[in-house]
């Protein structure tokens, strides 16, 4: 089974803790999928930056697109201004709920298994396995890759992916300690996520403020 090629995909699964079998930052997983949503969107042209606002760019079709990346990219087609920001920090119909919108179909694909179950046996919850770790091994090693390999080589992809995964503070995926020696690097990957990794700090910033960390 090949590795996923969206940023919405990859980060669900660097989110996971394969050690302790479990997903972490779920209080703020929802606004790291819209963010990372926008940045597939805006690295396949799909999307532009117009005066601080995304917009969708006449003629942009949703081929090969994850489910959450192309349901935004229909939000963003009805020509709604707001800005980055906003739309990290909030969703409306299938994106208000996005990490479920990129389980489910990482689910589909046969990339992770979904287990319903109740906690004693009242309150639902899911757990969340992978049948293929190396998956998420081979995108932990592109993180490595980007951050300590040349400059020149780093595919976009990767960069926008590394600029993501340290403006959410993805713990699983870049420890604090990493994100310290590598800011040099990390700063001059940035770019190639725009304006979104910005606006996903300042959403992850006021999340943790209002006592959403967790």
């Amino acid at each position: 089974m090949d590795v996923p090629t969206t940023l919405p995909e990859k980060l669900y699964l660097l989110a996971y803790r394969p050690d302790r079998e479990r997903l972490t930052a779920t209080a703020t997983l929802d606004l790291v999928m819209r963010a990372a949503a926008l940045a597939e969107l805006l690295r396949r042209g799909l999307v532009r930056d117009d005066g601080r606002h995304p917009a969708a760019v006449d003629g942009a079709r949703a081929d090969g697109l994850d489910p959450l990346s192309a349901a935004l990219l229909e939000q963003l087609r009805q020509g709604r201004r707001r800005s980055w920001q906003s739309w990290v920090g909030r969703g409306q119909g299938p994106t208000s709920r996005a990490a479920r919108v990129v389980r489910d179909g990482l689910a589909a694909s046969g990339r992770i298994r979904v287990e319903e179950r109740r906690v004693l046996g009242i309150f639902p919850c899911s757990r969340v396995t992978l049948p293929e770790p190396r998956l998420r091994k081979s995108l932990a090693a592109s993180v490595g890759s980007a951050l300590r390999g040349p400059l020149s080589r780093v595919d976009p992809a990767d960069a926008a992916l590394v600029a993501l995964i340290d403006a959410a503070r993805l713990g699983s995926a870049l420890t604090w300690r990493q994100s310290r020696e590598f800011r040099g690097r990390i700063d001059k990957l940035a770019p190639a996520a725009g304006p979104v990794p910005r606006a996903l700090r300042r959403a992850v910033n006021a999340t943790h403020a209002d006592g959403g960390a967790g």
